[in-house]
């Protein structure tokens, strides 16, 4: 059965495929009002603790006669933390903020990798489009539209948004996984390194199965915990772990 879910398919240099699952609009939302919490909060502490400071009591309000000081050392800063939010952590943090590290999604470029600092500033200005005409009203109707959910940033700036976590993948994929360990498309990543193993060097042997066990051993009770490092240990632990996939 096709997975419904949209997903990314990378070739890394070695020949193994990588698939990402593409998050759909309810991660998106979810992310966003996570995003939109932490902002607004974080706008609002600095503007109350400034306003204090800078009244010299319990007022919050400008002072009656017009005091450039207030502007900038009170409300800029405010709408700063407010405005460049997304602006400022997504370079900073890779694809990611802390919402999008909730709903368990981060953004990437269309090669997977991770996207350009161009492409996140052009992503971000194009909210200015998604946002109408209120509460994201086109870049919601875009992600439903889209066969990869994509909104109109994500479409100027050539990037995708993606689930990095398995509990929080769609009902579907996330059941299959539960029954099987190993589903289909990891199984057919660690069957395509295992063929290509005599092909690989030494050194490429060793990062990609170390990634692989790393990332699906640990579901799995037929591999031991403590990973050996020699080449045919690791060639062996991959064997097994594929073996368990066909005896579930």
């Amino acid at each position: 059965m096709n997975d419904p879910t949209p997903g990314l398919s990378i070739d890394s240099d070695t020949g193994v495929e990588v698939s990402l699952p593409v998050a759909g609009p309810g991660a998106r939302a979810y992310a966003f009002l996570v995003d939109w919490h932490v902002r607004a909060i974080l706008a609002l502490a600095w503007y109350s603790v400034a306003a204090l400071i800078f009244n010299g009591g319990f007022r919050f309000r400008p002072p009656l006669t017009n005091d450039a000081r207030w502007f900038i050392w009170v409300v800029a800063p405010a709408l700063a933390i407010y405005f460049l939010y997304h602006f400022a952590l997504e370079p900073a943090m890779h694809g990611r903020t802390p919402g999008k590290r909730m709903a368990g999604v981060r953004i990437t470029a269309r090669d997977g990798g991770i996207p350009s600092a161009g492409a996140l500033l052009t992503r971000n200005v194009f909210r200015l489009i998604d946002s109408l005409p209120v509460f994201y009203g086109v870049g919601l109707a875009a992600t439903i539209a889209t066969r990869d959910h994509l909104r109109i940033g994500d479409m100027a700036a050539g990037t995708l948004l993606v689930y990095e976590r398995v509990d929080v993948l769609a009902p579907a994929v996330a059941k299959r996984r539960a029954d099987n360990p190993l589903d289909a498309a990891a199984a057919e990543i660690i069957g395509e390194l295992l063929e290509r193993w005599p092909t690989l060097s030494t050194e490429a042997r060793a990062q990609l199965a170390r990634q692989a066990l790393a990332r699906f051993a640990a579901s799995s009770p037929s591999i031991p915990a403590a990973l050996k490092d020699d080449d045919a240990g690791l060639h062996a632990q991959l064997q097994g772990l594929l073996r368990g996939t066909s005896a579930t």
